[in-house]
């Protein structure tokens, strides 16, 4: 799993069973492997590429991730029944048609000499979802003790399960804008939130991501890259104010849009937070604030925190190679559930 955060490879291995109570999991082994600056700078760029140029960075970046986990495989001597790889987004248009996850399936085969899921939003783009979020069939079956499920990544997203039908959405940028403002003054992450607990509010900035928000309300689109830098990123980048503010405003903005979503989905909620996010103290804190005591936020083993996403597809590829419904339309917006991705080397 690799997100849009580009915080480094999430690589874990995962043992499925499936009992007369349900599913159950284990986290194996897990891992991240941070990005060379070589491959840091090239994913960074990837939707500036031309098309023979991106071609090529799919090809090469699936050899990549098959030798990377090939190594991860020797080195604690596991087995192993397939890799199951979710790549790195690039571009994500469901308006258009489109979404774009590069890592080819074919490369990363031949790398590892392993068969391999991927490819997992396409299909449902196809169907007319959104191809994203797919972690809710993971929160449905392998977290389902809990009301609502929460993912603090590059962008928030959550799902509940009401009258027996799971739902999700995307709700705000989280850490995407964070990271990106820890980079003005060369960090690759504000560290607890200890920049932004420095800072106060700016409101003009506050208003102006508030009014953002709100359009999305309607009908909760996917997040991504292209809406951050077309429409978060400029607002962020007023340097008039200064960058612990903005950090400040928008841990600000963050805490009280995922609040919100929380409570109007779901009265005194239990909540499971995951994601990088969830060591961002500052951020944890003015959710608490205002979530109040309608939301109960509880904070898993730190290896659940980590590598939750990289499982769920795990999971995914399990449901897929057993042709089981792995994507829901009451999540994607598709027009039929589907069973979701391409299957190579089996």
């Amino acid at each position: 799993m690799s997100g849009t955060s580009l915080d480094g490879l999430d690589i874990t291995h995962c043992i499925f069973q499936k009992l007369k109570s349900g599913w159950k999991y284990t986290l194996s082994k897990y891992a991240t492997v941070k990005y060379p600056a070589q491959w840091l700078n090239k994913l960074s760029k990837a939707h500036t590429l031309g098309g023979e140029e991106l071609i090529a960075l799919d090809a090469a970046y699936g050899s990549y991730l098959g030798k990377v986990t090939l190594d991860f495989i020797r080195r604690h001597q596991l087995k192993v029944d397939f890799i199951s790889s979710h790549g790195h987004t690039v571009f994500h248009q469901p308006p258009k048609g489109f979404t774009y996850q590069i890592g080819n399936g074919y490369s990363l085969f031949a790398a590892s000499g392993f068969p391999v899921v991927c490819d997992f939003r396409m299909q449902d783009v196809a169907l007319g979802g959104e191809g994203a979020p797919l972690a809710p069939v993971g929160d449905k079956f392998l977290f389902h003790e809990y009301d609502v499920c929460l993912n603090l990544g590059g962008i928030a997203n959550l799902s509940v399960e009401l009258k027996g039908k799971r739902y999700a959405f995307d709700i705000c940028f989280c850490n995407m804008g964070l990271n990106y403002l820890a980079s003005e003054v060369s960090k690759s992450f504000d560290k607890d939130g200890a920049m932004a607990a420095r800072g106060t509010v700016d409101n003009n900035l506050l208003k102006a991501l508030n009014k953002i928000y709100l359009k999305f309300q309607v009908k909760r689109p996917s997040l991504a890259r292209e809406i951050f830098e077309n429409q978060i990123k400029p607002l962020l980048e007023n340097e008039n104010i200064s960058v612990q503010d903005r950090l400040c405003t928008f841990t600000e903005s963050a805490a009280r849009e995922i609040s919100k979503a929380i409570i109007s989905s779901k009265g005194n909620a239990k909540v499971l937070c995951t994601g990088g996010g969830t060591f961002n103290s500052f951020l944890i804190a003015r959710m608490l604030h205002h979530g109040g005591d309608d939301i109960t936020f509880i904070i898993p083993e730190e290896e659940v925190i980590k590598f939750k996403e990289a499982l769920v597809f795990g999971f995914l590829g399990v449901l897929r190679v057993r042709e089981e419904i792995n994507c829901l339309k009451t999540v994607t917006k598709a027009v039929r559930d589907s069973s979701a991705g391409a299957m190579i080397g089996f």
